[in-house]
């Protein structure tokens, strides 16, 4: 991956974690990788649990960043919340998977999607 990629990827992350934060969310942890995948931000809404999923795109080429999460990433990412709740000995706790999409187009405010529940 170039280094703009993961620092776009970054600042995207660093977006996420600021509109989280503003609706009262608390981030536990960024970048948690579990065998060989990663899970963007885990946080919590309240009581519940959060697993994020983090996409940021410049332009719509190749359509909306959130189309990104293909079914093959879903299965990655139930697989690797499943691997984070398994090493924190977390039990009987509400989870849920959310989806958040930046379009960051230059000249323009980023434009965030947050999907809850997306899957």
């Amino acid at each position: 991956m170039s280094k703009y990629r993961k620092s776009f990827g970054n600042y995207g992350e660093d977006l996420a974690c600021e509109f989280l934060v503003k609706k009262g969310y608390r981030i536990l942890k960024r970048n948690y990788r579990f065998g060989h995948g990663e899970i963007d931000i885990i946080a919590k809404d309240g009581d519940i649990l959060v697993f994020v999923e983090v996409k940021t795109r410049e332009n719509l080429e190749f359509g909306p960043p959130e189309l990104a999460v293909t079914r093959n990433k879903q299965r990655q990412i139930k697989k690797i919340s499943e691997g984070y709740l398994y090493e924190k000995e977390i039990g009987n706790t509400v989870c849920r998977i959310d989806v958040i999409a930046i379009l960051n187009q230059k000249g323009y405010k980023p434009v965030i999607n947050h999907i809850i529940n997306a899957f």
